[in-house]
């Protein structure tokens, strides 16, 4: 059940270390052969292959069968927002160098998932991500703290909520990124990415038209939106609970998208792959029995759009350390 919490007038200031190194050192402490689970995990670049071969082959068959735009949508939101929301995932691990050995080679596996994402989100959320992890929930430095008037914007209103999800890959994408001047928006990498996906469209678009890259795309537009998936971009690290900014999801749809439900896990850990993060939770219970978690990932989606509880300022931030000002100011 989804706790209800009142609606902030602004983001909750704390002035608290980030949670989570404290409490891996505390398991680690007591729990020692969790070490045992910091492996890479090479399947991930199989899966990678599967889904996207699956996510265009699925594309390209809608198109030569004729299939009515509707049929596509429907594809998109029953199967596709499945598939690319995991693509994410994997992309995720890949950032965090725990399928390959190298980094480069990780960032070439991220940019093959983004083939069936479309637009160019790997090497740019590889970016942004590791300062996430360092610095979460410091405006200026995590790029996933809502900015003060998106948030405004947003308000309690259900269909600033419902745009404001259908709309959120170029809110995570474009926007909030323009945020963050301590990371180069555009590198090589990213540039690289760009060219990747354009090439790889150009051959779908050239032999079977339009509609499989539209197929893909508005699969997209779903994993990251009105979907029980895309509650779980809210999961993460919206307050549920007053005092907690980190929160899991322990419900079945982990089983189709590579337990990324395990978030507190995961921040505690970032060198545990995907496939071993329940784990981490067996191994050490009494530090995350307790945490407020969540059951159904749709439950919480309809809370976040007709709740006037719920408003994008129900995130805890933290001041800009005086070491950080002049690089988040470059």
């Amino acid at each position: 059940m989804v706790a209800e919490t009142a609606p902030n007038a602004a983001f909750t200031q704390s002035g608290t270390p980030i949670p989570h190194r404290v409490r891996a050192k505390q398991i680690l402490a007591t729990h020692p052969e969790v070490r045992e689970l910091f492996e890479r995990d090479q399947w991930s670049a199989l899966w990678t292959v599967l889904l996207v071969a699956l996510q265009v082959a699925i594309g390209i068959g809608l198109a030569v069968f004729d299939a009515p735009w509707w049929a596509i949508v429907i594809a998109a939101y029953v199967f596709g927002a499945f598939a690319n929301h995991a693509l994410f995932v994997l992309i995720h691990d890949y950032t965090h160098n725990v399928v390959f050995k190298t980094a480069n080679a990780n960032r070439l596996g991220s940019i093959f998932a983004n083939i069936a994402i479309v637009f160019p989100a790997a090497i740019g959320f590889r970016n942004f991500h590791m300062l996430h992890h360092k610095c979460l929930g410091i405006p200026g430095l995590d790029a996933d703290v809502p900015t003060p008037n998106e948030a405004r914007w947003v308000g309690n209103s259900w269909w600033r909520k419902t745009c404001w999800l259908i709309m959120f890959w170029a809110v995570q994408g474009l926007l909030r990124p323009t945020t963050v001047k301590a990371v180069r928006t555009v590198d090589r990498w990213v540039i690289f990415n760009a060219v990747a996906m354009a090439a790889a469209m150009v051959p779908i678009v050239w032999f079977f038209g339009w509609w499989p890259v539209a197929y893909l795309f508005i699969s997209t537009l779903f994993s990251l939106g009105v979907h029980p998936v895309g509650a779980r971009w809210i999961q993460e690290h919206y307050v549920f609970k007053e005092g907690q900014e980190t929160n899991s999801y322990y419900g079945p749809l982990n089983k189709l998208s590579f337990n990324m439900g395990y978030h507190n896990e995961h921040h505690d850990f970032p060198q545990v792959p995907w496939s071993r993060l329940p784990a981490v939770r067996a191994a050490a219970p009494e530090f995350y029995d307790h945490l407020y978690h969540h059951r159904s990932w749709t439950r919480l989606l309809f809370h976040v759009l007709f709740s006037r509880k719920f408003q994008l300022h129900n995130r805890i931030v933290r001041p800009m350390p005086e070491s950080m000002t002049k690089v988040a100011a470059a």
